[in-house]
This record gives C-alpha cells, sequence and structure tokens, in this order.
C-alpha cells in the first residue's frame, strides 16, 4: 500500500483513505500507465469520502462509509470485455466498464473490480470527440463510484453520481462529459 499526497486544495484535516489498487493489463496501454491510473483513482476515492464526510446528500447517508478502498483495476481487449460481459451481465458484446461491487468488509475496507474495455474507449473517444485520456479518466472515475456503492438507476441517483464525478474530473482538470 503506498501513501498518496493528497489533491491540491485537500482540507488541512481531510485524511484520505488507504488505497490498496491493483492495476492489471490484459491488453496493451502504453498511452494509461499505472501511475495515471493511480492518480485517477486517488481522486475518485479521496471524492467519495469528502462526499461522504459531508453528508453525502440524502442517498449518500444510505451508503456505509470505509476506511480503506482495495481495487483492481484491469483493461482488456474486445473479446475479453465480451466474455466477461456475457458471463456477468448476460450481454453478448464488449462494453466500455463493467464494475464488481464486493460491499465493505467488518475492517471497513470497500472492495471492487473495474474493467476497462480498451476498443471501446478509444471508438467511444474518437465518436464523442474526446481525447482517449479525458475519456478513460471519466470511465475510470465512474468505476469507482460504482465499486464504491454508487449507481444511476434512479433519475435521483444518476444526478448525485453524475454531479460527483463532474466535481472528481474537475480536480484532474478534465471538463464535464455530459456537457453536450
Amino acid at each position: 500500500m503506498t501513501t498518496d499526497i493528497p489533491p491540491k486544495g485537500a482540507a488541512a484535516d481531510f485524511l484520505p483513505p488507504a488505497l490498496s489498487l491493483a492495476v492489471q493489463y490484459g491488453a496493451p496501454a502504453p498511452e494509461l500507465p499505472r501511475w495515471r491510473l493511480r492518480r485517477w483513482v486517488r481522486h475518485a476515492v479521496d471524492g467519495v469520502a469528502r462526499a461522504r464526510l459531508r453528508g453525502g446528500g440524502k442517498r449518500g447517508a444510505r451508503r456505509p462509509g470505509f476506511g480503506a478502498a482495495a481495487l483492481t483495476l484491469r483493461l482488456v481487449d474486445a473479446q475479453e470485455g465480451q466474455e466477461l460481459n456475457r458471463a456477468y451481465r448476460g450481454r453478448d458484446y464488449a462494453t466500455n466498464v463493467l464494475t464488481f461491487e464486493y460491499g465493505v468488509d467488518p475492517s471497513g475496507t470497500a472492495g471492487g473490480d473495474i474493467v476497462l474495455c480498451l476498443p471501446v474507449l478509444r471508438r467511444e473517444a474518437e465518436e464523442q470527440q474526446k481525447t482517449l485520456l479525458d475519456h478513460a479518466a471519466h470511465l475510470a472515475v465512474h468505476g469507482v463510484l460504482h465499486a464504491l456503492g454508487y449507481d444511476h438507476i434512479e433519475a435521483g441517483q444518476a444526478r448525485e453520481m453524475e454531479s460527483l464525478e463532474i466535481d472528481i474530473l474537475g480536480k484532474l482538470g478534465i471538463a464535464d462529459p455530459y456537457r453536450a
């Protein structure tokens, strides 16, 4: 486990949750080195922790807090992405991001696995006229939020999750991904 420096503007009394992050490359991604992925995940974990400190809104109050996060981020090709989506969601296509949330264990560690499918990310970034890095950061943050208990099934949940994503990405210097 590595201790990271809190993001710029972090409150002096904010103690970031411990983060254990495993990065796996099932497909080559030289433009997405571990340090960059770790930075995005660290910002997302800290953003969630800060939101929960502030009360996290109506829905945030329902979610348990966490003292640490143990996450795996795996980058995959289209074949593995399709196989995972078919096996776990019953959908026979590769999707941009899959998240497996494991909840918070008795020690207070939130766990989850996040899978990013590189060919889908590249295609979507081009279609949406975004840089691959900005799109990958957004989906990494999106996956972390799912791993830490956020969802977007209902409209209120979607607004809360999107607002937090926008805030986290803004701190990374990335524009609102939902803006038309």
